[in-house]
């Protein structure tokens, strides 16, 4: 009778272990999808990165003028310190210093062409309008026209949390995790909330990051000033950092001997 009371409280301290360890693999896995994992099977996505971000106000745009005879108008758009340094972007303060901010009506005001609004651009648009301003003013000149930078903000269960600065025109929502580490042991993969800034407010959209057809979706590419926030999984509000398997061992554990013991 003793055999079979022990043979029953390990079997079950097994599965409460190998049942809560099954449930936390299975949330934390990206791209579960049984194509995703199969050696043999394999499927191509279709989402073409689409460089179609349209610039709103506060975005900022590095703005430099190249190949112009008139050298001293070109200092003029540059800005002389800039011409007698060399350096451009050495860190976060002198690229924002160093760049144009749209202002809240979308425009931003060069030395030479004075306001000229961008709002709804992209920064293809933008380039195009401010070369045709420009022209009006000096010959033979060649702009180049970035984003300096876009923010990206990731809250919630990732192990580094906080405000990104991304230095490329694009970066996917995989990418954006890897910046903060990835996600912590809990996790909800399966309801990522993004929150973007839209023309009309703000949206809110749930990906799960384990269905393989997030890599066609039109939020797998993400746009400056997202807002990525992962769920933590029901079970964090048991209180444990990690599942307490010392704690259940100990307590089953205990419940033998002193069971053991008065069956003497």
């Amino acid at each position: 009778m003793k055999h079979n009371i022990c043979k029953l409280a390990i079997a079950a301290l097994l599965l409460v272990v190998t049942f809560s360890s099954c449930v936390q693999r299975k949330q934390m896995l990206y791209l579960k999808d049984p194509v995703m994992v199969s050696e043999t099977l394999s499927k191509d996505y279709v989402n073409e990165r689409s460089i179609n971000y349209r610039l709103q106000p506060g975005d900022n745009l590095y703005i430099r003028a190249l190949n112009s005879v008139d050298e001293r108008s070109v200092a003029t758009l540059n800005g002389e310190s800039l011409s007698r340094s060399g350096n451009y972007l050495n860190n976060d303060a002198s690229i924002y210093l160093n760049s144009y901010t749209l202002d809240e009506e979308g425009c931003i005001e060069l030395p030479l062409t004075g306001k000229v609004e961008l709002k709804n651009l992209t920064v293809e648009e933008a380039k195009n309008k401010l070369q045709t301003e420009l022209n009006k003013y000096v010959n033979e000149t060649m702009l180049i026209v970035k984003m300096s930078n876009f923010n990206l903000t990731i809250l919630g269960e990732v192990n580094k949390p906080g405000m990104y600065k991304v230095y490329q025109s694009q970066i996917n929502l995989f990418e954006a995790l890897a910046m903060a580490g990835n996600g912590t042991t809990f996790a909800k993969n399966n309801a990522v909330k993004i929150i973007r800034q839209t023309p009309k407010g703000s949206e809110i959209i749930t990906v799960d990051l384990g269905q393989a057809d997030i890599l066609e979706s039109p939020y797998y590419y993400l746009k400056p000033n997202d807002i990525i926030y992962v769920e933590p999984l029901p079970m964090k509000q048991w209180g444990f950092s990690t599942f307490p398997y010392s704690t259940v061992i100990s307590i089953v554990t205990l419940g033998i001997t002193l069971f053991t013991l008065l069956k003497k």
